[in-house]
């Protein structure tokens, strides 16, 4: 917390960039999703640099390069999907637990990705979100989904059980499946420190529909799950090469 404090504090001349972060999300008819995406990345850099952030990416090779795909990461705390998107170059959105994502700035970057707001109190609508989600990847969007459904404030690279149905927009859309391993990203925010942290990402290779058709939601859900876990065991050893082969 008191490293996002001071972010806070050390961009507040920068404060003019919220209402425009609103602006940009509320007339996507003049900026495009590449533009909205960047201004969201830039925003992202300049948080890095004042909060002493650094992430490393691996195994960006395994991105399917055409249509659309959902990236299924392990949950942390609130610097994960900044990792995820301050490495992935081309636009991606997000699944975003409604309570948290109204909060000031969380609100003007999930806008600018047309992120989803799910409910997870209420089956009806977090259903209709996932039916969302299916068709706009049909159409070649790309999203992050934290199948965790949330996370605990806690030390350490603990990797929460996964819900199976939040795996079910992927399989509706028949679209690739990339497991996503974050390592380290608890310290940005969770540490009381100042000190410099190094988080990293680790994209592992996809599942393709023809690897997942004849599987269940709950057979899909832990073999990713393993997949995650296993890569941030070997990262936590310091084989990185070894993590994005998991």
């Amino acid at each position: 917390m008191l490293r996002f404090i001071y972010v806070i504090l050390g961009n507040l001349h920068r404060v003019w960039m919220i209402p425009t972060m609103g602006y940009y999300s509320r007339h996507p008819e003049k900026y495009s999703e590449e533009f909205r995406y960047e201004y969201d990345r830039h925003c992202i850099t300049i948080m890095k640099k004042r909060g002493r952030i650094t992430t490393n990416a691996y195994g960006t090779y395994n991105l399917p390069e055409e249509g659309g795909y959902v990236m299924f990461a392990n949950h942390q705390g609130k610097y994960d999907a900044l990792g995820i998107m301050d490495s992935h170059n081309t636009p991606c959105s997000i699944v975003m637990d409604a309570d948290r994502s109204y909060i000031p700035l969380v609100k003007q970057f999930i806008d600018l990705v047309q992120g989803k707001r799910i409910k997870l109190d209420d089956l009806r609508q977090a259903a209709g979100i996932i039916s969302e989600v299916a068709e706009e990847v049909k159409q070649g969007r790309k999203f992050i989904i934290f199948p965790s459904g949330g996370y605990e404030h806690r030390n350490g690279n603990y990797v929460d059980p996964f819900k199976p149905g939040c795996f079910k927009g992927a399989i509706k859309a028949r679209a690739p499946i990339v497991p996503v391993a974050i390592v380290n990203s608890w310290k940005v925010f969770d540490l009381w420190s100042l000190r410099r942290v190094v988080t990293q990402v680790f994209y592992l290779k996809p599942l393709f529909y023809d690897d997942y058709k004849d599987m269940k939601s709950n057979a899909i859900s832990e073999l990713v799950y393993n997949r995650i876990c296993a890569a941030v065991k070997c990262a936590e050893a310091g084989d990185f090469k070894a993590a994005v082969l998991k």
